[in-house]
């Protein structure tokens, strides 16, 4: 058995566990504020208030998950995190749930959160020199991992809420954020990291800056955290409004949404099964470029043109295969070209700047309804995340993303580094 193979897969089980949370909260929360309150514009936002101080939290947090270290800020992060969850049904069941009390247990809730979220990011390059597998294979791994956790959580996360109800569901949320603590704790209690002590002189906002500057730095890291920016504020529209409005309009309804969400979360996971196991030998640039060519414009081409749900469901399939091939990829280039010391700022700007734009998602794609119609909203969007996504054909600098560095050595002396 390969030296770390457990602290691996205990971070991998740590991950789906988070996730396969997050998952039910998702579905937990929104039917909470429906179900109390009868009102969807409070429902919207309580979304609202869950992911702004995330995405500020994951913004600003990156300095200090440098300084303390990724596992610390993870395991603390998560035990809070379980406990603000749990405050929501205990706050339910002794009726104090009241509208106002509900956005800010959700607000803080958020706040925690992020930098949850940013440190288990930063702690994968410390996962990968002790585990001595390539970058492309742990995030690989870890892809398709919170792919099948995603899965699995939204069907279970349904149940769970349909048979115990909201409030009592996010009971078993609140237990995932402690039981995701606890085995992160045990899994890699010996994997060894580098801390960034800080400058003499320096202060937590020059530190902020300097995480800004590597990102200014490197054309791949800036144009990559752009992209992705972009995609999610469109796939985000894709998925809250074009989407369910074609199922109206085509007669599929909401079994024809979750159809497709099958159809193409299914063979992502294949996808990125299938990349895992291939990961050393994908040639990076051509592998980014042919997964989002499938995963990207054509299903917003087959809605515009009003196809049948059959051939719809097989571009989704196709879609999601491309789709699985393309973050092992984007994973591996962002891990190896942030210096580690600075992993946790820089890592953790990439995230919120990919939730930033995605509030704005849903409001982008209902103008453009409401303007061009439905096929002309899509066609446009889906020009646009063509563009978007194709643009670095047009840039030397990405196609130097298939240069790999050498393979990380096996971890030998990480009981001697590692600290809790």
């Amino acid at each position: 058995m390969r030296a770390g193979s457990g602290a691996l897969a205990g971070f991998l089980a740590a991950d789906a566990i988070s996730l396969a949370g997050t998952r039910l909260s998702q579905i937990a929360v929104p039917w909470l504020v429906l179900t109390t309150t009868g009102s969807a514009t409070r429902t919207g936002l309580v979304a609202f208030a869950g992911l702004l101080p995330l995405v500020l939290a994951q913004a600003l947090c990156g300095p200090w998950i440098d300084r303390t270290g990724a596992r610390r800020v993870a395991i603390g992060f998560d035990v809070a995190s379980g406990v603000a969850v749990a405050a929501v049904p205990i706050a339910y069941a002794a009726g104090w749930l009241h509208f106002p009390v509900l956005l800010a247990l959700v607000a803080v809730t958020g706040v925690l959160r992020g930098p949850s979220e940013a440190a288990r990011h930063a702690l994968v390059p410390s996962l990968v020199r002790h585990v001595g597998m390539s970058t492309e294979r742990v995030t690989g791994l870890v892809g398709t991992t919170d792919r099948l956790s995603a899965l699995v959580g939204a069907a279970v996360g349904g149940g769970l809420v349909a048979v115990l109800g909201p409030a009592t569901a996010l009971t078993v949320d609140a237990g995932s954020f402690l039981l995701c603590a606890a085995v992160l704790a045990v899994a890699t209690r010996r994997v060894d990291r580098v801390r960034a002590e800080p400058q003499s002189g320096s202060s937590y906002l020059s530190e902020l800056r300097g995480g800004w500057a590597v990102l200014r730095r490197d054309p791949v890291l800036l144009g990559m955290m752009v992209m992705v920016a972009v995609t999610n504020l469109l796939d985000q529209g894709y998925s809250a409004v074009l989407l369910p409005v074609w199922a109206e309009h085509a007669g599929g309804g909401p079994a024809a949404i979750g159809l497709l969400g099958a159809c193409m979360g299914g063979a992502a996971l294949v996808g990125s099964a299938l990349a895992t196991w291939r990961a050393e030998r994908l040639p990076r640039f051509r592998t980014y470029v042919v997964g989002y060519l499938l995963a990207g414009a054509p299903r917003w081409i087959v809605l515009a043109l009003g196809t049948p749900l059959w051939l719809v469901a097989l571009v989704h399939v196709v879609a999601g295969l491309g789709a699985g091939f393309i973050n092992p990829v984007l994973g591996a280039v962002q891990f190896e070209r942030i210096p580690e010391e600075a992993m946790g700022r820089v890592s953790a700007l990439s995230l919120a700047a990919s939730w930033s734009l995605m509030p704005l998602g849903g409001l982008l794609a209902g103008l453009a309804v409401t303007g061009i119609g439905l096929s002309g909203g899509l066609l446009v969007l889906g020009a646009a995340y063509l563009l978007t996504t194709m643009a670095p054909v047009l840039s030397p600098d990405w196609r130097t993303i298939d240069d790999r560095p050498q393979p990380p050595a096996v971890s030998t002396n990480a009981s001697t580094d590692a600290r809790s």
